[in-house]
This record gives structure tokens, sequence and C-alpha cells, in this order.
């Protein structure tokens, strides 16, 4: 499977943004098969687990910080991953990654997920 995020810009404070992870280049599975994560990285920092959806979109995980803000979900039959992100302020500054596991739900581990996307950039000036 092949990832592609996108979404990103920059945006003031308190503003909003919503990011799309599109699936391609599915082969013998369909998009349901596979447990999707966001993850974020800031340069010279370690990388962040954002939000996680099972294949069926039926079970989210969050880290902690961001709940209430962020909202992960997901529609298999255009094979894309949606993360809307309210309320955003300057720490969310950070490259976004979108991530995919054949499995049930791969959860905030990295290192579950074997496919990963490209990045897209988040800039929240204050």
């Amino acid at each position: 499977v092949q990832l592609q995020a996108s979404g990103g810009g920059l945006v003031q404070a308190g503003g909003s943004l919503r990011l799309s992870c599109t699936a391609s280049e599915i082969s013998g599975v369909s998009f349901s098969d596979y447990a999707v994560g966001w993850f974020r990285q800031v340069p010279g920092k370690e990388r962040e687990s954002v939000a996680a959806v099972t294949g069926s979109g039926d079970a989210a995980y969050y880290t902690d910080s961001l709940k209430g803000r962020f909202t992960i979900t997901r529609d298999n039959a255009k094979n894309l991953v949606f993360l809307q992100m309210n309320s955003l302020q300057p720490e969310d500054t950070a490259v976004y990654y979108c991530a995919a596991a054949l499995t049930a739900f791969g959860g905030a581990d990295g290192g579950t997920y074997r496919y990963w996307g490209q990045g897209t950039q988040v800039t929240v000036s204050s």
C-alpha cells in the first residue's frame, strides 16, 4: 500500500485543518484490513503518536494531550483517513505522517506500522 498525506498548511492559533491520508496500490486485501495512525515530528525531537483508528473505523486512540481537539475518521470506500484538528496551537507545528499496518489496530507504537506516507507540514502561527 502507498500512502499520501495532504492538507497541511499555515494556520493561525485557534484555527482548524483537516489532514487527509490517501491509500493506493492496495492489492489482495481491502483498505479496511489496514489500521491507520497519524504521527507527527518536529525536527530534533522524537516522533509522537497523534491518533489511530481501527480498520473498520469503529474505535480510535488519541494521545491524551490531544483528546477533544483532534478527531480521526476514515472512509474505507474511498481509501481515505482524515485527521480533523481544531483549536490548533503553535506547539502543534510539526510534520504530520500517516502510517498503515495490516492489523486490526495499530495503536500508538510507530513500530507497529510498516507503511508510511511522506508527511505534510502543519505550521501554526501565534
